[in-house]
């Protein structure tokens, strides 16, 4: 039987950015949605919390950056635990029927927190019907410091991430803006090995780049789905050659053939799901 577009989930993309106090880079997440071909909509998590089916209206989901409730406690610490208690069981859900969800620095740190990331052990295992508990951290700056600036950044040729999975990465587009105090990507040597076999490192810094003392060079990893995708790099503040510290001087030919590698994280997950959409309509 064949499937209609509105039986796939209707034809125009929606992306749910989950805002909250303290949270300051909404805006330039709902703007990568929109440039990349979704509509976004800002909701708090307040409303989330008060209705979580809320979250079924959208086909991709971002947990913006900034300092969610202060950062009090700790870094993403009280999202997370608020996302935890009344919003996960929406979100297992929604990553199960294969929305695409991307958490950049703050929402990293909530995702790892509120049981979203790594996710399950592999691709067949289901999600627990609870949080489970996190199996890595993000740990303070290896300095100890405040970072902000300019990172440059690679793509492992084995990533199941349907974010950065066959995204060249090289040369001076081979950057990302950083700004966080507690980024260091810190695990137990078995469990980062288990990443790394499962294709679930899904960005890392350059090796010698690698500022925040990250296990591996850890930058970003995914779920096992490869819907999930934590990072703490900015790709939604690239998402213009404008951005670029250097971009004066590169090559304006090459400039005007390609795209932002921040841009085209977004560009990816959008494909991903409108051929998934695609894929319904011929079934």
């Amino acid at each position: 039987m064949t499937g209609t577009i509105d039986e796939c989930g209707g034809d125009r993309l929606r992306a749910l950015v989950v805002t909250a106090p303290g949270i300051n880079c909404d805006r330039e997440l709902g703007e990568a949605f929109a440039i990349a071909g979704a509509t976004p909509e800002f909701v708090l998590l307040d409303a989330l919390r008060r209705d979580p089916g809320r979250i079924d209206e959208f086909d991709l989901i971002g947990l913006p950056g900034g300092f969610s409730y202060g950062d009090d406690v700790a870094a993403g610490r009280i999202m997370a635990a608020l996302m935890r208690r009344e919003v996960y069981p929406a979100m297992r859900a929604t990553i199960e029927r294969g929305t695409p969800v991307i958490c950049p620095c703050n929402g990293f740190q909530i995702a790892v927190q509120a049981g979203l990331l790594p996710g399950p052990v592999d691709a067949e295992a289901e999600w627990t019907s609870t949080p489970a508990r996190p199996t890595i951290a993000l740990a303070q700056n290896q300095s100890g410091r405040f970072h902000d600036g300019w990172t440059r950044v690679e793509i492992p040729s084995n990533t199941r991430c349907v974010w950065t999975a066959g995204l060249e990465c090289v040369g001076d587009d081979a950057l990302l803006p950083s700004a966080h105090g507690e980024g260091r990507f810190v695990t137990g040597g078995t469990e980062l090995a288990r990443l790394e076999s499962n294709g679930q490192v899904a960005l890392r810094y350059a090796a010698d780049d690698n500022f925040n003392g990250s296990m591996g060079a850890v930058a970003g990893i995914c779920d096992p789905s490869g819907l999930v995708f934590g990072l703490m790099p900015h790709p939604e503040r690239y998402l213009q050659w404008t951005c670029h510290p250097w971009w004066t001087r590169m090559d304006r030919s090459w400039r005007a053939k390609h795209e932002p590698l921040g841009l085209r994280m977004f560009r990816s997950a959008v494909a991903h799901v409108l051929r998934t959409r695609r894929a319904c309509t011929v079934r």
